[in-house]
C-alpha cells in the first residue's frame, strides 16, 4: 500500500499556495532548507505537510508521508515523487519539450539538468521496520543565477531557458502536489506497477533491455542474451543525490 497523505485536517498557513485538501503548506524564508525542516517536524505535523521555500529562482519543497509498509518497500514512494515531479514539469512545458529522468533521482529538461528528488526517513529504522514517516524533497531550477549565457553549458539548464517563461516556483509546487495525488491514487488502485511503469517511461531507452523496479526499490535490468539480470541498488544513491551540489546546496550547475 502507498504511504498515507490523508491525516487530520489543519488550516493552511500560506493561502497563496493553492494545494489539494490533503496538503498543508509551511513556508520558509529564502535561507530555509525545506528537506531538513520537513524532517524535523514530520513526527509532530504528520502526513500531508508540505514545506516550501519562498524564492523565485528555485522551486524547493518537501512533503511528509506516513508509510504502512516496512522501510524496504516503503522507500518506493520515492518513485511516486519522481513521477509527480516530471509530470508537473510536463504540464507546463512547451510542445516537443523532453522531460526525462536520469536514474534514479535527476530531472532533465531537453537533456539539461534542472534538479531532482530525494528521500529521507528517521535514523535507526531497520529495513524490516515501518518508519513513522518519510520525507520526499525536491528542487527545480526555475531561473539560472550563474551568469553563464544560456546554451553554453548543455549539461544544465533552467526552466526559464527552456520555454517555461511564465511558470513560477509556486506553480511548479502546486502542480507537483496534484500529480503526487494522481500517482498515489494509481498506486492504490492498480498497485505499485502503475507508478513504476510511468517512472521507467521517463528513463532514456535502452535497446534490448527490459527494466523493472524491485520490491526494495532497486532497478533490475534484463538484457537480451544474458541469463543474469543487472541490479542497480537504490539505497546508496538516496544517501548522496546525484543532482545536488554539496557546496551550493542546490542543483549542480
Amino acid at each position: 500500500m502507498p504511504p498515507s497523505l490523508r491525516t487530520r485536517t489543519r488550516t493552511p498557513t500560506e493561502p497563496e499556495l493553492m494545494l489539494p485538501p490533503p496538503f498543508t503548506a509551511v513556508r520558509l524564508r529564502e535561507v530555509g532548507d525545506a528537506f531538513a525542516h520537513a524532517a524535523s517536524i514530520a513526527a509532530e505535523q504528520g502526513a500531508g505537510t508540505l514545506v516550501y521555500v519562498g524564492r523565485f529562482d528555485l522551486a524547493e519543497f518537501a512533503v511528509v508521508l506516513e508509510p504502512e509498509e516496512p522501510l524496504r518497500q516503503a522507500r518506493r514512494a520515492f518513485y511516486a515523487g519522481m513521477v509527480a515531479l516530471a509530470d508537473a514539469l510536463a504540464a507546463h512545458a512547451q510542445p516537443e519539450t523532453t522531460i526525462s529522468i536520469d536514474w534514479p533521482d535527476s530531472i532533465a529538461v531537453n537533456y539539461g539538468l534542472v534538479g531532482g528528488g530525494r528521500l529521507g526517513w528517521p535514523q535507526g529504522v531497520a529495513e524490516g521496520e515501518t518508519p513513522p514517516w518519510l520525507v520526499f524533497g525536491a528542487m527545480i531550477r526555475t531561473v539560472s543565477m550563474t551568469g553563464i549565457e544560456p546554451g553554453l553549458n548543455p549539461l544544465s539548464t533552467a526552466l526559464e531557458e527552456e520555454g517555461f517563461t511564465d511558470v513560477l516556483s509556486n506553480e511548479v509546487i502546486e502542480s507537483f502536489a496534484r500529480n503526487f495525488m494522481v500517482a498515489f491514487d494509481a498506486w492504490q488502485e492498480s498497485g505499485f506497477g502503475a507508478v513504476a511503469k510511468n517512472y521507467l517511461a521517463r528513463l532514456s531507452p535502452e535497446s534490448g533491455a527490459r527494466r523493472e523496479i524491485d520490491d526494495n526499490g532497486d532497478l533490475v535490468i534484463r538484457r537480451m542474451g544474458k541469463a543474469e539480470p543487472e541490479r542497480k541498488s537504490l539505497l546508496p544513491l538516496l544517501k548522496a543525490p546525484a543532482w545536488l551540489d554539496p557546496k551550493t546546496k542546490g542543483p549542480r550547475a
